[in-house]
């Protein structure tokens, strides 16, 4: 209780130099110190972000694990770094299911003619030879059982089959609530509610439990293509993921287009599809994490981190998920070459590949880098879009509250006044990527943006581009970054690796437990086997 309630001390005088000092001025800094000023001045006067942002997500583009994209990112990335002095590698970890996306096109043919907002899904097959292919569309059927199902299945042969909800409104719930009638708006909500609860009966019927399953039994049955719809309760946004069919496209259609088809199929209308997709499979391809470096000049063996994933699903430009967490990073190395240029401890930035398919690349680095894990003083890592970082916690490491606490004591306060800090946290199972290192008993910290509708609008989605960044507030990261590194890097008090004993329960009321070790996936998984059709029963 003694230590916490000293932690509690460092913590609030956090809290009281943050309000009682003003940023940028002579007294915005409660210490005096040339190069945390000199980082703000640099950080906010001459930030490099909008250009970098503009090659990174207009020119580059989304970066999916094992895709061109990727390959020209990374390779871009170490480039850059090189031009500001700063020494950086690609350093493989494993292979993975190479992949190339091409052109894709969705059009309703009949009834009418109309372009549909839609792309194929990441490792989708393309249509033969990249040329244009007309089938029927049909709606997943509502059967009995299993066995149904099976004895339905030929029925998909040369068709496009819709297999998600079908929205009945694709008006978000916040512009019902502001234009709508109450009661309206509630018999809106009961009705969708229970229109999904029966979709969701609906596809447990089919015996597939998930949609991998359900694309490869469509595939197996020969069906010419399957068209969901992964709505993100906003105006025009998708969540865009992927599929492990080998033959048969998978597309994505946006909310409205998803209703238009699936009413047609539903009422006999006749709707035909027309889709052109070039995609090619690659096989596994090497894969790998960029990794720059500032070398340390007293304690070279010892390390302080940055951390953000590079990698993102391609229906955007992953711009929020998360180039602005890897800008963040890149900005904070190229403040600290110019400012810091011989640190105490060697800085490292970790920027990710593999982290939407299960926090790989960082995982694959704690294994492949003992010596930086056991000489780690702190990781600071970012991952959840475009905010002002607003929330840390010291990640089940109870002692370390007070280093991080003596870090954002030294910080301005218009860096720090939002940021709620709360000790000793809870390490976490995943999530992001400092979850590999905390999982491994390293001191990891995240660094939690503010929402900026990250859930709804930009996380995995169609959406998720440039024009989406609030440049000001990543600016505010970069520099809360850097001058969290020097400090971390001139800190004469080791980072205390006590663990936390005893968690809140976890849902369902099951005593909390610190993480497992994280052991990285370093290929491909195999694909999900279609479940073998049920014998269709004989009939008296």
């Amino acid at each position: 209780m003694r230590r916490l309630f000293s932690i509690a001390l460092v913590l609030a005088a956090v809290t009281t130099t943050a309000n009682a000092q003003g940023f940028g001025q002579a007294s915005g800094f409660a210490v005096e110190n040339p190069v945390l000023r000199r980082i703000w001045a640099i950080g906010t006067d001459s930030s490099q972000l909008p250009r970098l942002a503009q090659v990174l997500f207009d020119s580059l583009g989304p970066r999916l694990t094992a895709s061109p994209g990727m390959e020209a990112a990374q390779n871009w990335i170490v480039a850059t770094y090189g031009a500001w002095g700063i020494t950086a590698r690609k350093e493989q970890y494993g292979t993975w299911r190479g992949w190339r996306r091409g052109k894709s096109h969705l059009d309703l043919v009949a009834p009418r003619v109309r372009s549909l907002e839609a792309t194929i899904l990441a490792w989708s097959p393309g249509t033969p030879r990249g040329r244009p292919l007309r089938a029927p569309v049909v709606t997943l059927p509502d059967v009995a059982d299993s066995a149904a199902f099976a004895a339905w299945l030929p029925q998909a042969k040369g068709k496009f089959v819709l297999i998600s909800f079908p929205q009945p409104t694709c008006r978000p719930d916040d512009s019902w609530e502001k234009w709508g009638i109450q009661a309206n708006v509630d018999t809106m909500k009961a009705r969708r509610t229970a229109a999904q609860q029966a979709w969701q009966q609906r596809i447990q019927r089919t015996g597939n439990a998930g949609r991998y399953t359900l694309h490869r039994r469509l595939e197996a049955a020969g069906a010419v293509g399957v068209i969901a719809g992964n709505w993100s309760q906003g105006w025009g946004v998708n969540k865009i993921f992927d599929t492990y069919t080998e033959r048969t496209p998978v597309v994505d259609v946006a909310c409205e287009d998803y209703g238009l088809l699936y009413r047609l199929a539903q009422n006999n209308q006749g709707p035909v599809v027309e889709l052109t997709a070039d995609a090619q499979a690659r096989g596994e391809v090497p894969v790998f994490n960029v990794i720059a470096e500032i070398k340390g000049s007293a304690l070279p063996n010892e390390y302080v981190m940055l951390s953000a994933h590079f990698d993102s699903w391609d229906g955007g430009s992953g711009a929020t998920d998360n180039g602005t967490g890897t800008l963040t990073m890149l900005e904070a190395m190229r403040i600290l070459k110019l400012v810091y240029p011989a640190p105490r401890r060697t800085i490292l930035v970790g920027h990710w590949s593999g982290e939407e398919q299960g926090l790989n690349g960082s995982s694959a680095y704690v294994q492949d880098h003992p010596d930086v894990v056991a000489g780690l003083q702190a990781l600071f890592n970012q991952d959840n879009g475009t905010g002002r970082v607003e929330s840390m916690n010291a990640s089940g490491f109870p002692d370390a509250s007070a280093n991080l606490g003596r870090y954002l004591a030294r910080i301005p306060a218009d860096i720090t006044r939002n940021i709620k800090f709360s000790f000793p946290g809870a390490p976490g199972g995943g999530g992001t990527d400092h979850a590999s290192f905390v999982s491994c008993g390293a001191p990891g910290f995240g660094l939690g943006s503010g929402d900026w509708d990250y859930g709804r609008y930009t996380w995995h989605t169609n959406r998720d581009t440039y024009d989406k960044i609030s440049f000001d507030d990543v600016k505010n990261n970069a520099t809360l970054a850097a001058m969290l590194v020097y400090l971390a890097s001139e800190d004469t008090a080791a980072m205390p690796r006590g663990k936390r004993d005893v968690f809140p329960p976890r849902q369902g009321g099951q005593p909390g437990a610190w993480p497992d070790c994280r052991q990285p996936q370093r290929a491909t998984p195999p694909p999900v086997p279609p479940v073998a059709p049920a014998a269709t029963p004989v009939r008296p």
